[in-house]
Formats: structure tokens, sequence, C-alpha cells
């Protein structure tokens, strides 16, 4: 378990920016309209990563860490209930790539964000309509969570999500099977989460936590993070840390194959 100051940085120690949590009058749409073309993010070396495999049964895998020697982590970011126009803004002028799981219930009165966040390079994916534990679900409720979080983000952003993940990683093996019928390619855990906004267990307001008990970040591991007020401090934050440990954030859909939903190819070259 990892408090912020193991890495040397104090919570309270970034410069505050404001949050304009629900704010979708003219000032933040006349900002988040100016977002010009989708990012582009670096591949990985060739020889460097062991590409996720498909699942012998034919089900998305469950994915919930990279193997790879390079020093860069994944960060990811769900649900999506609360807007500060302000993270946009240091997502594009760092240039981080980040993975959204949208809980497509809030698309509704707030969907030009997350326009912003899918120009500045963020792939929207799925996340469900309401955010349930799909393991108490039957099979018809679990697929109308997925099958439905999917048609809404296809219709307001152009692509039908292909990588799936669980709220609460909380799943079972229908959760996989109606998946796939829904255009699931693969099921994306994480291996570390960042207490972005609230307080982990054992490690406090804005701490991080390894999911094997470890210290400190590993190479390929995948970061989760949630949409909440005074995101733009908080990612400052940890890329903070992550570039002090000298680990870089990359694009984990460069790092899936495109069987599993991601870009990269089926056969990697190893040249």
């Amino acid at each position: 378990m990892v408090a912020a100051g193991v890495f040397g940085v104090a919570a309270g120690g970034w410069p505050v920016l404001a949050a304009q949590a629900g704010d979708s009058g003219p000032s933040m749409r006349t900002q988040l309209t100016s977002v010009l073309g989708d990012q582009k993010w670096a591949t990985p070396k060739p020889g460097s990563w062991t590409m996720p495999k498909p699942s012998p049964d034919g089900l998305p895998p469950v994915v919930s860490r990279i193997e790879t020697g390079e020093r860069v982590v994944f960060l990811t970011i769900d649900d999506g209930y609360t807007y500060d126009s302000e993270f946009v803004n240091l997502v594009r002028k760092e240039k981080v790539p980040i993975m959204t799981f949208l809980t497509s219930t809030y698309i509704k009165g707030q969907g030009q964000y997350f326009w912003a966040m899918r120009n500045a390079g963020s792939p929207m994916e799925n996340h469900t309509i309401t955010h349930p534990n799909m393991a108490t679900l039957s099979a018809e409720a679990q697929k109308k969570e997925i099958c439905g979080a999917s048609d809404a983000i296809h219709t307001q952003y152009g692509r039908r999500p292909e990588v799936f993940r669980p709220p609460f990683g909380s799943f079972n093996q229908t959760t996989r099977q109606v998946a796939k019928e829904c255009g699931i390619k693969s099921v994306l855990l994480w291996s570390a989460e960042f207490y972005n906004g609230t307080t982990g267990p054992g490690v406090g307001y804005n701490g991080f936590a390894r999911g094997d008990g470890g210290k400190g970040f590993k190479p390929g591991d995948i970061i989760l993070m949630h949409y909440r007020t005074g995101l733009a401090q908080e990612l400052q934050m940890i890329l903070g840390w992550i570039r002090q440990a000298g680990f870089r954030p990359a694009a984990v859909e460069n790092y899936l194959p495109k069987s599993l939903g991601g870009n990269a190819p089926d056969t990697p070259s190893h040249g």
C-alpha cells in the first residue's frame, strides 16, 4: 500500500485549479469545442512487450496488466459524473494518453465534455449504463447494461466500444458471454488504483494502492482513476509521481491487439 508521500509528492503540493463541476454553460462549451483532431500516441517498441492473448473459451479475455519491459503505465478513468473543464485542457497540453470507461447515463447533458476528451485522444469504452454490480444481475439485465451503453456511446461518439470494464471489478462468466454478444472483445481491469478525490483503504486521501500489495509503479500497470471534482489537480499529482519514478504514461489501446479491441496488429513485428 502506497501513500502519496512515498513518491515524495505531498497531496497538497500542487496549485489548486478551479473545478467547474456540472458547468455546461457557454464558457465551458467555448473551451471544449476548440479542441482539434485526435492525438496519436507512441506504439510499443518491437520485442518490448508480450501481447495479451485471446481466451481459450472464445470469450473476451480479462486483462489486468500489460507484460512489457518498457517503463510505461496506463491511465484509465471511470464513470463520468463530475466534469472538470480544466482537466481537458491539461490533457491536451501535456499530451496524456487516457482510456475513458464511460457510464453512459452521464452522457445526458454533458456529451460535449466527453467529445472533448475523445478529441484529446481518449477512446470512449464501456462501463455500463447505470454502474451496477454485474455479478448480481441476470443475463438479460447484464446484456441490457452492456449493449445499451455501447449503443449510446456509438450514437454519440461514432465508434462502438470494444473494451469493457465491469463496475467494482465484479463480473462472472455470464458477463463475458453477454459482453461478447454486445461486440466487446476484452475486459480490462486494473493493477493499481489512484484514489483521486477520495480516501482509499489504508492509503488516505488521494492515496495510491497496488492490487498486489507492493509499492510504487511496475511496468505495464493499468491504473484506475475516476472522473471527480478536482481532476486537473489530481492528474498533475499522479503525472509528477510517474515521472519522478522514471515512468511515462502510454496508450493502453496501442498494447492491445485489434482482435481484443485495441490498435496493435494481431501479429506484432519483432524487428
